[in-house]
């Protein structure tokens, strides 16, 4: 038998232990934004970001993060036109289904109902703006194979 209160569970803690993860890459910039909303059904809409750090002497470096929602509720527009471009910080907030309440701000996002799963709520504000409401999160991070031990 499926534990009821861990699989509810499972959403929260990934966006709570994610929120504070995502921090160490607010120095980094949106090298690219992926939308696609072809579907009328949002359960295959996504969006996807990709951040990346900070060239080093002169060399581009492969994205170093995957931000993907899928299943979008809201999707703020943005100028494509500003990629590349520096962060000023990442937010990504639990969104409870009801009757808990939602944390201020998030309230006037979205008409509240039974249906409304639990969701997540990503914000990178900056010269480019994401701002993003989805039931499915998703992070990709890139791994350092250069710091990795030699095999043999």
């Amino acid at each position: 038998m499926a534990d009821e209160h861990g699989a509810g569970d499972a959403f929260r803690n990934r966006c709570t232990n994610a929120a504070p993860a995502l921090q160490s890459f607010i120095h980094h910039s949106i090298e690219r934004i992926s939308l696609d909303e072809s579907n009328e059904d949002r359960k295959d809409n996504t969006l996807d970001v990709w951040l990346i750090a900070p060239w080093s002497n002169g060399e581009p470096r492969m994205p170093d993060l995957v931000i993907s929602l899928a299943n979008l509720y809201s999707v703020r527009p943005w100028e494509p036109d500003l990629c590349p471009s520096f962060i000023d910080g990442i937010s990504l907030v639990h969104l409870p289904k009801l009757p808990s309440p939602w944390p201020a701000g998030a309230a006037d996002r979205l008409d509240r109902t039974e249906e409304l799963p639990e969701l997540v709520w990503l914000r990178i504000p900056g010269p480019l703006e994401v701002d993003a409401v989805a039931a499915i999160l998703t992070i990709y991070q890139e791994q350092d194979y250069d710091a990795a031990p030699v095999l043999r």
